[in-house]
């Protein structure tokens, strides 16, 4: 009986052993693991989000940066201007992305704005239109329904398609604000305007519509569009430059008071000529 109870008592401890190292070894990661965890742990991050038409100079730019700084993990989102207040607001990003103004009543959200680029909002139309310059008071007035054929500006006798982008975007609240469309606060647009949730959305949409008219980022103007003068300016990078063309719009980055010194760095980057000179081979305008 008392060799029976000694074998018992050795099974017993030879279990309560291995639950012990198993134990341990979860509590590690994993035995041996840990390193790599905690590798991961101390990589410092940074969140933009905000504007479709700032992301592709956001992306470009935070490629270079974690090439250079590969302990440094950017995150780059879109979701629109309105979505890059939004979340510095809510501390679920660093830094919000605007393709427009900081509103009044966002002022007490952004801590800081930095200008990091302009850029000119091209006015498109499918190539089968026959118009060649719009002004602005017509361009008014075609988005706000008022002129609703193609004959009433110099076109043929054709039911305008107008294609905007969807509120809160900031080329839109740009676009709008410049041309008179917004009007005491209050966005005028047609009811009837086919609403798209990018730039490259508006310009494949007036691409592929017959007799539409959109409104693009000047960056990613090309062929499948054609680009109307406005009030007899082309929209280029120089008439923007120059003042001339009067649709442009500056690309800002805002952050709240919690910035941290890797966000810092970052935007220190941007705003250097090595930043600049990203801005300018995407096809946007240096600042710098």
């Amino acid at each position: 009986m008392a060799e029976r109870r000694v074998r018992m008592s050795r099974k017993i401890l030879v279990i309560l052993v291995a639950v012990g190292v198993l134990a341990f070894c979860l509590g590690m990661a994993g035995c041996g693991g840990s390193d790599e965890s905690d590798g991961k742990e101390e990589r410092d991050s940074i969140i933009i989000a905000g504007s479709t038409s700032v992301q592709p100079l956001s992306e470009a730019m935070a490629e270079l940066y974690m090439e250079q700084n590969p302990d440094v993990a950017i995150e780059v989102q879109g979701g629109g201007s309105g979505q890059g207040i939004k979340s510095i607001k809510e501390n679920i990003a660093d830094i919000g992305a605007l393709s427009r103004e900081v509103k009044s009543d966002e002022k007490s959200a952004a801590a800081a704005e930095y200008v990091i680029a302009k850029d000119g909002i091209a006015v498109v139309v499918n190539k089968d239109v026959k118009v060649e310059n719009l002004t602005i008071d017509q361009i008014r007035k075609i988005y706000t329904g008022k002129i609703k054929n193609w004959r009433n500006v110099g076109g043929d006798d054709r039911p305008i398609t107008v294609v905007s982008r969807e509120e809160g975007a900031g080329t839109r609240s740009s676009f709008t604000e410049i041309t008179g469309i917004a009007a005491d606060g209050v966005d005028h647009t047609t009811k009837a305007a086919l609403v798209q949730p990018s730039t490259g959305a508006i310009k494949k949409t007036v691409a592929k519509t017959p007799d539409s008219i959109g409104y693009i980022s000047l960056n990613i103007l090309d062929d499948t569009v054609k680009s109307v003068k406005v009030e007899g300016t082309a929209p280029t990078v120089d008439n923007v430059l120059s003042g001339r063309y009067q649709i442009q719009r500056p690309f800002l980055y805002v952050v709240n008071g919690h910035i941290s010194e890797t966000t810092k760095a970052f935007i220190g980057f941007i705003m250097g000529e090595e930043g600049q000179r990203i801005v300018e081979e995407t096809g946007f305008i240096p600042v710098n």
